[in-house]
């Protein structure tokens, strides 16, 4: 049995995808960001970086990893599903996660905070950051042209990138024109696992209603700016 320590993130969301879709058992540690919960002794101690998400492995002596694309890592590694041993497949799987812990989701992030959550608009920051987003979306395109997954068959690359990319209308950059991105977009939502995967531990999809929007903003900004 796995304890997910997790909260409704992007970064969240590639763990419980891929516990989803590894089909292991686990159970939902919820942490509230907004109380602060992931910068207590408690969650410290399996994570000294104070964020989520971390597991912890009961049946290897509670051992703990926290790093999500770590985390992706040793689950595959843990059950020997999407990823390929091989070593050129599984480097190409690699390369196409470090591609979303490098560059998809720190430029989301950034997006993220300028477009929706600093009080002050700071347009160039804002142009910025969607600008670089959005060439990341077409160097992701231009592969989905050639290929159907990023990497060969399906694998923790497509997981980690599409709990990412998925939310691209929160970064304020269009996918709509990148048809091959939108494919691959629309054919990993129909998976039963990732559309169980997206939900934990909260379904956060009501935050498109204007209403909702405005509460989970104010909320994030606190803990961006402290604000």
């Amino acid at each position: 049995m796995i304890d997910l320590y997790t909260a409704s993130t992007p970064n969240g969301h590639k763990a419980s995808v891929a516990l989803e879709e590894m089909g292991l058992s686990y159970n939902v540690k919820r942490i509230d960001l907004m109380s602060g919960a992931q910068k207590k002794p408690e969650f410290i101690a399996l994570n000294p970086n104070g964020r989520i998400p971390a597991i912890v492995d009961k049946d290897e002596g509670d051992f703990a990893v926290f790093e999500s694309g770590a985390i992706m890592l040793y689950l595959a590694e843990k059950t020997g599903k999407f990823l390929p041993t091989e070593m050129k497949a599984r480097s190409e799987v690699i390369q196409w996660l470090m591609f979303q812990m490098g560059g998809i989701g720190p430029m989301m992030g950034q997006a993220n905070v300028f477009f929706r959550y600093f009080p002050e608009k700071i347009q160039p920051a804002i142009d910025r950051y969607q600008t670089e987003v959005r060439r990341l979306f077409e160097v992701l395109d231009s592969r989905l042209e050639r290929h159907e997954y990023l990497a060969g068959d399906y694998s923790i690359a497509d997981m980690a990138n599409w709990c990412w990319v998925r939310t691209a209308f929160w970064s304020g950059v269009k996918t709509e024109d990148l048809p091959h991105l939108t494919r691959w977009i629309d054919v990993i939502a129909e998976r039963p696992a990732a559309q169980r995967g997206v939900v934990v531990p909260e379904d956060l999809s009501s935050i498109k209603q204007d209403n909702k929007k405005d509460e989970f903003i104010k909320g994030a900004r606190t803990i961006v700016t402290g604000l």
